[in-house]
C-alpha cells in the first residue's frame, strides 16, 4: 500500500468470535453485523485476503458463518472523517495514562474510524505502541478513559476493573424528575435488544445497578451524577431512559432515533475515576478538566 493510497490501514488486526446468527455467509454476516461500513468494503476486503481464519488462511466471502469460529479482519477507512475535537492527556507515569476524550472520538478502531481514535492519536503522540485502555466509553461519551502503558503491570490494573475495585462517577444533563426522591437505585437486567447494538431492561434477576444522585435541580433540565455499581453497554442511557429522563442528545433511547440532529453531543462525561494502586496501595483520584453545558 503506497502512502498516497485514500484506503488507510490500521496496522494490528482485529479479531471477532463469530456470535449466533442464521446468516447463510461469512460476507452476509459481516455485513448485518457492521451496517455502517458498505458491504463493496467488505467485498474488497476478501478480495485482497483481508479476512482470514485465525491460522492467517484468507476466507472467501461465501465461507458459512459458523458460530464460535474466530476470523481476523484488517480494518480499512475510505476517506475517514476527521473528528474535530482535541483529547488531553490528565496523567502520565511509568504504568498508566489518563487521557480527557472528546465526545465523538471513538476509543479505538470502530465503524468508520480507524485512525481518528483516541488510542490511535495517544499511541502517535506518546511513540508508545504498548498503550492499551483499560476499558471503554462510548463514542458518544466524553471524559475519563484509563491506559496502561506497559504490559508487565497490565493485568494488575484489569484486575481492579474486573473485581469492581474502580470508583466511577458521570455527570449527565436530563430532564427533571421532581417526583421522585434522590439518591436512588436502580437495578435492573440489561440484555441485547433490537437493533442488535441497543441494550433493553427485561425482566429477570438484575445485572445492572447504578446509584443516581441529583447535583443541581434549576429548571427543566438537571444535572446528575451516576455512579455504575456494574458495567453493562449502556447502562447509564437505558437507565436513565428507564426512570423517563433520557440523557439529553441520545439518540438510542428510550426510542432510535433515525432523523436525530448529527453533531449534537450525549450529555454523559465521565467526570471521575478512584482506586487503591495495585503495588502501592496508594489513593489515586483522577477529575476530567471537560464539563456539560446546555
Amino acid at each position: 500500500m503506497s502512502p498516497s493510497d485514500p484506503i488507510l490501514a490500521t496496522p494490528a488486526p482485529s479479531r471477532l468470535q463469530l456470535p449466533p446468527g442464521n446468516w447463510p455467509s461469512l460476507l452476509d454476516g459481516l455485513c448485518a453485523r457492521f451496517p455502517r461500513i458498505d458491504r463493496a468494503q467488505w467485498v474488497g476486503r476478501f478480495a485482497r485476503g483481508r479476512v482470514q481464519d485465525a491460522q492467517g488462511r484468507a476466507l472467501a466471502p461465501d465461507h458459512p458463518w459458523q458460530v464460535g469460529l474466530e476470523i481476523v479482519y484488517f480494518r480499512e477507512v475510505a476517506d475517514e472523517p476527521v473528528i474535530p475535537f482535541a483529547e488531553a492527556i490528565v496523567h502520565q507515569d511509568a504504568e498508566l495514562l489518563v487521557a480527557d476524550k472528546p465526545h465523538f472520538l471513538p476509543v479505538t478502531p470502530a465503524g468508520g474510524y480507524v485512525r481518528e481514535t483516541l488510542l490511535a492519536r495517544l499511541v502517535a503522540r506518546t511513540g508508545n505502541p504498548d498503550l492499551v485502555p483499560l476499558h471503554r466509553l462510548d463514542r458518544l461519551t466524553a471524559g475519563l478513559v484509563l491506559f496502561s502503558t506497559r504490559p508487565a503491570s497490565r493485568d494488575a490494573y484489569q484486575r481492579l476493573f474486573r473485581e469492581r475495585r474502580i470508583e466511577k462517577a458521570y455527570e449527565a444533563l436530563a430532564p427533571a424528575l421532581p417526583s421522585l426522591a434522590f439518591p436512588l437505585e436502580r437495578h435492573t437486567r440489561l440484555l441485547p435488544g433490537e437493533p442488535f447494538f441497543r441494550m433493553a431492561e427485561v425482566p429477570g434477576e438484575p445485572n445492572a445497578r447504578t446509584r443516581i444522585e441529583v447535583i443541581e435541580r434549576t429548571g427543566p433540565v438537571w444535572r446528575y451524577r451516576l455512579h455504575p455499581v456494574s458495567g453493562r453497554k449502556h447502562q447509564l442511557r437505558v437507565h436513565m431512559a428507564g426512570l423517563g429522563a433520557p440523557i439529553l442528545g441520545d439518540d438510542l433511547y428510550p426510542e432510535l432515533l433515525a432523523d436525530a440532529p448529527a453533531g449534537v453531543p450525549l450529555q454523559l462525561l465521565a467526570k471521575e475515576l478512584a482506586f487503591d494502586d495495585p503495588f502501592t496501595g496508594e489513593r489515586r483520584t483522577f477529575s476530567s478538566g471537560l464539563s456539560l453545558h446546555l
